[in-house]
């Protein structure tokens, strides 16, 4: 069975469906090696916007696959969450954005999966959890270190030592979910957010994502000589001189 899905549902935007809906689409090797494949796909390519997503209205992704994991050595263990540490960070250090869109549940590793997503949409049935301690261990996929610096500090120690369920609603006052839709709706309208980072300069878009990434562990000194190292890129490319004569010539 595939376990992955790949559509292109509008211009520069590509939807990836985990496609596991009776597990609850949870993250087996093979899916990490699946989205690690689109991943490198995807590198230097034409999608601008790349939507994630889970089969079914059940579940985003309910995170690691445990009946696979009680199969594995320690050594395996290893091995799975150095690939998916590398799969998230080269989500993060792509050009293109990428956008979570959940439905249903996101738990232990589905919500680190979607902290690595530049954007989250959630429906607003949506629930994130990182749910690791209940089983004995941490978050192993970065959620140690990404919810702190998206959400801040108490706010990451009340999830992870808790392990309790947040809700869309919740997280989106928190800076966890950045739009909600409708039950149902969460793809739509995450494609529909694609579609308009789609319409922007590419190259633009890539070096503002990097900008921003770059600055979180900087210095605000620090943060805008990142800033202007990226934006002196954008001074050669064709990209620019379009956009200006755009702009004169009154079109898009």
């Amino acid at each position: 069975m595939a376990e992955l899905d790949v559509a292109s549902p509008s211009p520069h935007v590509e939807l990836w469906t985990i496609l596991g809906a009776p597990r609850r689409n949870t993250l087996t090797r093979a899916l990490v090696s699946a989205l690690g494949s689109e991943l490198r796909r995807v590198e230097g390519g034409e999608a601008r916007a790349v939507v994630l997503t889970g089969e079914g209205e059940q579940a985003f992704c309910a995170g690691a696959d445990l009946k696979e994991r009680r199969l594995m050595s320690a050594d395996e263990v290893r091995g799975f969450l150095g690939e998916l540490r590398r799969l998230l960070l080269g989500m993060e250090r792509q050009r293109a954005v990428f956008i979570a869109a959940l439905e249903g549940s996101a738990f232990g590793g589905g919500t680190e999966l979607a902290l690595a997503c530049d954007l989250r949409v959630a429906s607003e049935a949506a629930t994130l959890a990182l749910t690791e301690v209940t089983l004995g261990i941490i978050p192993g996929g970065g959620g140690t270190q990404r919810l702190p610096r998206l959400v801040g500090p108490g706010r990451a120690r009340d999830m992870i030592l808790t392990g309790r369920r947040v809700s869309a609603h919740e997280g989106l006052g928190w800076g966890l979910v950045d739009r909600l839709a409708p039950k149902g709706q969460a793809v739509s309208t995450a494609v529909g957010l694609g579609a308009l980072v789609a319409a922007n300069a590419p190259i633009a878009v890539g070096l503002a994502k990097n900008a921003i990434r770059d600055g979180l562990e900087a210095t605000l000194e620090e943060g805008l000589e990142i800033e202007h190292r990226e934006y002196e890129k954008t001074l050669g490319t064709q990209d620019r001189l379009e956009g200006l004569a755009a702009f004169a010539e009154k079109r898009k």
